[in-house]
């Protein structure tokens, strides 16, 4: 009976029907662009299947597109950060191939860890930022904080009793990435929390750490020299390493603009 009657409505009366159907099972996108992609499909004499297609090409490609921004959105990225953004020719420590292999996130998918060693204004963190954000596209769960904010709340947390809980959320996610490890000196307490998150991920999911100091200096921030040795084994067995250099090319391009402002 159905079947019937929806053969006999009108393009005003189906495109109502279309309306409030797309409403039911939450087809916002079909809903918005049907008009216009029917339009289109009766100018260029699509298929009735051809149309169908792009109809629903166009729902799966949007809500992709949703599901990543809310992926990016939950990793708490300071600010946002592409690979195609970053200035390779202004760093050449930092090789092209190799950042665009990390960018397919196989090592995430593996479970490997990323660490980026180098001084400050080196693009540490725009590579962190950058990988993390290409890791939330491709579907896998991120989590970006600060090494001093992560300590800080894994310390609370114990004083709560709710630490357990607290290193299990950061254990969830596929990608864990730390930024600014080695600015602050840990106490011993603060170092053992944060290597129990390291254990919890441990071959299991991915941390990516940029540092600015080299594996040497980080008897500075975990004062305890087995400790320090053994979190250096559990971030580095079976990972990347990118040694970013020491000549700061934020701060020459910091100069050169200041030079070029004088002339």
């Amino acid at each position: 009976m159905n079947a019937k009657r929806n053969r006999g409505l009108t393009e005003e009366a189906a495109t109502t029907a279309i309306d409030q159907a797309c409403r039911m099972p939450r087809l916002p996108t079909i809903r918005y662009q049907f008009p216009d992609l029917a339009e289109a499909a009766s100018q260029e004499q699509r298929s009735y299947r051809g149309f169908l297609a792009e109809l629903l090409l166009a729902e799966c490609d949007d809500r992709a597109r949703r599901r990543s921004e809310r992926r990016i959105k939950a990793a708490g990225f300071p600010r946002e950060k592409s690979l195609r953004a970053f200035d390779y020719d202004a760093n050449p420590n930092i090789d092209a191939a190799t950042i665009n292999t990390l960018a397919t996130c196989e090592w995430v998918r593996k479970g490997h860890p990323l660490c980026l060693i180098g001084d400050s204004g080196m693009g540490k963190s725009h590579l962190v930022i950058a990988l993390g954000t290409e890791a939330a596209v491709k579907g896998y769960r991120v989590k970006y904080v600060l090494a001093t904010k992560l300590v800080n709340e894994l310390v609370e947390a114990a004083d709560e009793k709710q630490v357990a809980k607290t290193i299990a959320r950061y254990g969830r996610v596929d990608l864990l990435c730390i930024d600014e490890l080695g600015y602050m000196e840990l106490d011993r307490r603060g170092a053992e929390l944060l290597f129990q998150v390291l254990t919890e991920r441990e071959e299991k999911n991915s941390v990516a750490i940029a540092s600015n100091e080299s594996f040497g200096g980080w008897t500075k921030t975990f004062t305890d020299p087995r400790l320090c040795a053994a979190i250096v084994d559990r971030i580095t067995f079976g990972g990347n390493i990118i040694a970013t250099g020491t000549d700061s090319y934020r701060l020459a391009h910091t100069k050169a603009q200041a030079e070029r402002s004088i002339e």
